[in-house]
């Protein structure tokens, strides 16, 4: 789609598609584009004669909802700055966020609104329920917030006195470098800092999409929402794209069992699918491994005439597991499993690794499914550099960094951290270690944060030896800690492992010397184990399922 700006494309898409349904609440209501561009008008009714002006701070937050889009679109199309904030947050983040950002307007779920306080949030001048058809007021400071909403159905009709048409619409007209959204990170090393996103690293992400999905997925397509929208991957990539390529949004809107979400993708067949690893790996780890490790298969397994039927139909099994319709998955968020991937790559699998950063709204490097390279998460995105901060980028692992339309204008209101993540010469220091390889692909080694020192100085990558630990038997998840010269793995286990195995916690901790010994076989001397601690439960993620490794940097482990 050819637009001058972000908003443009968004007032051409609802021209060009005006009776398509564009989101659908799952199981509940549909909106079609014109049915959203009434909406979008009446919010910004209210957020005119609430006294928002362009540039003030609007937030959103609440779970992924139709509702919850036409909010952050209004939002944009008026003038004002969004703030999308994570759901998942503890109450007392999205305190500080709302605060920290100075919003003026909070639309909010009715899932986390009762969990609120609103006198922690002194500037907000309203609020409204994010999950009502009519925006009802929840908070309202201002006699103008008050009246705003209170006359809506007569100032709507007042504005359009003759019925609202498409021709009516006349949105914000946004310049490139222009605050359009700030998105506060989810943080798995540190706590959350508010990411400023100009409206062209949106137009430059928008483009992207455009230029490497737009021939597969078309106008009248579906697609399923998986990811919070308030996580820039979630947004970018299941919504705005779609949003303005004329493609039906469905929200799951609240957590789905696996059985929602399979009954979903088999009802929906989406034409891309935007996933985490985990989402992934544990369908490949709980309903492909297991019958594919019985004798009988593995023999088979290694019958050459045998063998290619059978990958076939596990992937034809994959397939209509998500729908049966999709051109590819996209996995990105975190780093894919290698154990997983190369099973991926043995059954010709249609998925994809690309790698992002709430920095640069989001993504970086990207591959087309035909021509991804393993291990990978791909090359240079477009209107983006790459680049490796050492002295041999193709051997010797160094900082990412990145340059280009989709980095971010800075931190808010926090010089010293945009002065040590943004440089001079405009590169964008990720904080990632890679290499990459002659042909500009990206592989990704882990975290700079992250980086242990051996004994004898050398570089220790835990997310390395993580990805090994987690392929042994009864590791769910894991992470790998240093205790002065020693390294540790804590792993949760799967209580429903534990239990089909038929073991006691005796057992279990035996079963785990056995996997520290297996590991400690297969990496180098300096990467080796001390000991393995079993942990009672889950490790806390962030939204988009990776592990907040800085909460168990100092965890006791004897």
């Amino acid at each position: 789609m050819e637009c001058p700006s972000f908003n443009a494309c968004i007032q051409k898409s609802i021209h060009d598609h005006w009776d398509l349904p564009s989101m659908t609440d799952y199981g509940t209501h549909t909106y079609q584009y014109k049915d959203v561009a009434r909406i979008i008008e009446k919010l910004h009714i209210i957020l005119e004669a609430s006294g928002v002006q362009h540039g003030d701070k609007v937030a959103i937050c609440g779970r992924n909802t139709a509702r919850w889009g036409i909010a952050f679109m209004a939002t944009l199309t008026y003038g004002a700055v969004a703030v999308p904030i994570l759901h998942e947050f503890h109450p007392e983040q999205i305190h500080d966020v709302v605060n920290h950002s100075g919003a003026k307007l909070l639309f909010v779920g009715d899932q986390v609104w009762p969990k609120l306080d609103a006198e922690k949030m002194p500037g907000l001048e309203g609020v409204f329920s994010n999950s009502n058809d009519e925006y009802k007021i929840l908070v309202a400071r201002t006699d103008k917030v008050r009246y705003a909403r209170e006359n809506l159905n007569r100032l709507f009709g007042e504005k359009f006195p003759m019925n609202f048409r498409a021709k009516h619409i006349k949105y914000y007209e946004d310049s490139s470098e222009e605050l359009a959204v700030l998105n506060y990170t989810s943080g798995t090393t540190s706590k959350s800092k508010g990411v400023m996103i100009p409206y062209r690293a949106l137009w430059s992400n928008l483009q992207f999409a455009m230029e490497v999905m737009g021939k597969e997925v078309r106008p009248g397509d579906s697609v399923v929402s998986l990811l919070p929208m308030a996580h820039m991957y979630g947004m970018a990539f299941e919504f705005i794209f779609e949003f303005i390529q004329g493609v039906h949004v469905y929200f799951l809107t609240r957590n789905p069992s696996p059985v929602v979400l399979l009954q979903a993708m088999s009802e929906i067949k989406p034409r891309i699918v935007i996933a985490v690893p985990l989402i992934i790996e544990k369908i490949v780890r709980k309903a492909i491994f297991p019958k594919i490790q019985a004798p009988a298969m593995r023999l088979a397994l290694m019958t050459p005439f045998l063998r290619d039927h059978i990958k076939m139909q596990i992937r034809r099994k994959m397939q209509k597991a998500f729908g049966d319709n999709f051109y590819e998955i996209i996995v990105g968020g975190a780093a894919l499993n290698h154990d997983i991937e190369v099973f991926l790559q043995g059954i010709g699998f249609n998925y994809t690794v690309g790698y992002g950063a709430t920095e640069c709204a989001p993504i970086l490097a990207y591959e087309d499914w035909h021509r991804f390279r393993a291990g990978s998460c791909g090359k240079a995105a477009p209107r983006m550099e790459l680049r490796i901060d050492s002295r041999d980028p193709r051997n010797i692992p160094g900082e990412i960094l990145a340059r280009g339309m989709n980095v971010m204008l800075g931190y808010y209101k926090n010089d010293e951290a945009t002065a040590q993540t943004l440089d001079a010469d405009g590169w964008y220091h990720t904080g990632d270690l890679g290499v990459m390889d002659s042909e500009g692909n990206l592989y990704i080694k882990g975290r700079s944060k992250n980086m242990l020192l051996g004994a004898n100085g050398q570089n220790i990558y835990p997310e390395e030896i993580e990805d090994k630990l987690s392929s042994l038997p009864l590791v769910t998840e894991c992470v790998v800690i240093q205790k002065g010269e020693h390294l540790y793995g804590l792993v949760y286990s799967d209580p429903d492992e534990i239990k089909k195995a038929r073991l006691d916690p005796s057992q279990l901790k035996d079963k785990m010397e056995e996997n520290r010994l297996q590991l400690n076989q297969i990496v180098p001397a300096y990467a080796r184990l001390h000991g393995i601690r079993l942990m009672g439960q889950e490790f806390e993620k962030t939204p988009k399922k990776s592990i907040k490794r800085y909460l168990y940097t100092d965890f006791p482990v004897e």
